[in-house]
């Protein structure tokens, strides 16, 4: 009963903002929905630097509420939360690279870790080991995850970014949502949205089976790093890794079909 009433207050202050630009409905509709900036930050967060305040992604993701508020249509007939967690995600994103503060020297190792594991995943036609990846770049194994570490805390663009566009007003949306009508969908658009499914369905079907489990649970059952920790039974740094392996391989794997190169989609996972 209190969530049908609450539905429809909501439907009432939308109805009121939309029609008139009442600010205190809009004031109200920040309110009712700032636990999904929570939600949002409280994610991200799990995966960056210490020196990151949690508070700071809060500001940024409650500007990227607020203006998806504004630009929401109900008419639309989407449901506010499937279309505001992105813009939210992408506000605090946006944010973050705004002020740089990544250093050039991880971006660089980022992409060399990616063309080393394309160039084997060729090579080997499965994915390969850390020991592989080391001797591959040079360096020993313990640098090699240590370097995995320095990434996952300064990676904020993984795997649901794979999955979105720009629209017109430069918004990173879901192409899920680019769909106009569900009635009267464009068949160049769906097929578009299917051939990316494909593609990274594809690619995650290479990865070794824990990467693949870490994928599943992180962003099909929404766990957190440590909650995979305890089902795997092993620390939170360590599934950190694992998801930092995961969403740089399938970087490498979408960069290849970007680029032609040849795909590698039927290589033999191994175990991580």
């Amino acid at each position: 009963m209190q969530s049908n009433v609450k539905a429809i207050e909501l439907k009432d202050l939308w109805r009121k903002f939309k029609a008139s630009g009442d600010q205190r409905a809009r004031e109200r509709l920040v309110v009712a929905y700032s636990p999904l900036v929570k939600y949002v930050s409280g994610r991200l967060a799990s995966g960056l630097p210490a020196h990151v305040d949690e508070a700071d992604l809060i500001s940024y993701g409650l500007v990227g509420l607020i203006s998806t508020i504004e630009r929401f249509e109900p008419a639309r007939e989407i449901k506010f939360e499937t279309y505001a967690i992105p813009r939210i995600r992408g506000a605090i994103i946006d944010e973050l690279r705004a002020q740089d503060w990544v250093p050039r020297s991880v971006r660089a190792r980022a992409r060399e870790i990616e063309r080393a594991n394309l160039k084997l995943e060729h090579k080997l036609q499965r994915a390969p080991t850390d020991e592989e990846m080391a001797a591959e770049l040079g360096i020993g194994v313990p640098e090699f995850v240590e370097s995995l570490i320095q990434i996952s805390h300064s990676s904020v663009a993984a795997l649901d970014e794979m999955w979105t566009v720009s629209d017109a007003s430069g918004d990173q949306v879901s192409l899920l949502d680019t769909l106009e009508d569900p009635q009267a969908a464009d068949p160049v658009k769906m097929i578009d949205v299917n051939a990316l499914k494909d593609r990274v369905a594809d690619a995650i079907a290479t990865l070794p089976e824990r990467e693949k489990l870490v994928i599943a649970l992180y962003y099909y059952e929404n766990l957190t790093l440590r909650e995979i920790g305890e089902v795997l039974g092993v620390t939170e740094s360590r599934v950190s890794q694992l998801h930092t392996k995961a969403v740089l391989r399938l970087r490498s794997h979408m960069t290849a079909d970007e680029e032609g190169a040849p795909a590698s989609g039927r290589a033999r996972s191994s175990s991580s």
